[in-house]
């Protein structure tokens, strides 16, 4: 019986103990990693990644968290296509100030080889947010700019 109840305790309150990752991230949610993970997984994987600063005093994150990052197409593009690394720049002063980070949110986006691409300070409307990840994935960015990119696609 004191079995069950220690299992019942950690599969409720600590199920990534035990449950991999990337099924945590299949209940619709954004699968966020750590920086130092994230950026390795990114190498390693071939995959760019979209680092999201943030704090939670922030209006306009809490805004992006709200509609950006609880978007079902935006959560299934990112999960599939980025490693996604979420940075609270209060906690993490240090790699804020790395970045040069003056106010929040602030998206970068970083390629496979860990070079930046671009950064936009800055909320982001859900509207673009969608096609801004397929001008970044695609390397359209490379080719066109993002106003041609809108227009043809």
């Amino acid at each position: 019986m004191k079995s069950k109840a220690v299992v019942f305790f950690i599969l409720t309150f600590f199920p990534q103990a035990i449950i991999p990752a990337t099924l945590l991230a299949a209940d619709g949610n954004i699968k966020w990693h750590a920086y130092k993970e994230g950026m390795s997984q990114g190498k390693n994987k071939q995959k760019k990644v979209f680092l999201h600063f943030w704090a939670k005093w922030c209006p306009s994150c809490k805004k992006m968290e709200k509609e950006n990052f609880k978007d079902s197409s935006v959560i299934a593009y990112l999960n599939k296509n980025f490693i996604s690394i979420r940075v609270d720049t209060d906690r993490e002063s240090a790699l804020s100030s790395e970045y040069g980070i003056r106010g929040v949110p602030d998206n970068w986006f970083i390629s496979e080889d860990g070079e930046t691409i671009s950064n936009l300070p800055g909320y982001i409307p859900v509207k673009l947010f969608l096609p801004l990840l397929k001008y970044i994935r695609t390397n359209s960015y490379k080719k066109m700019n993002f106003s041609k990119f809108m227009k043809e696609n």
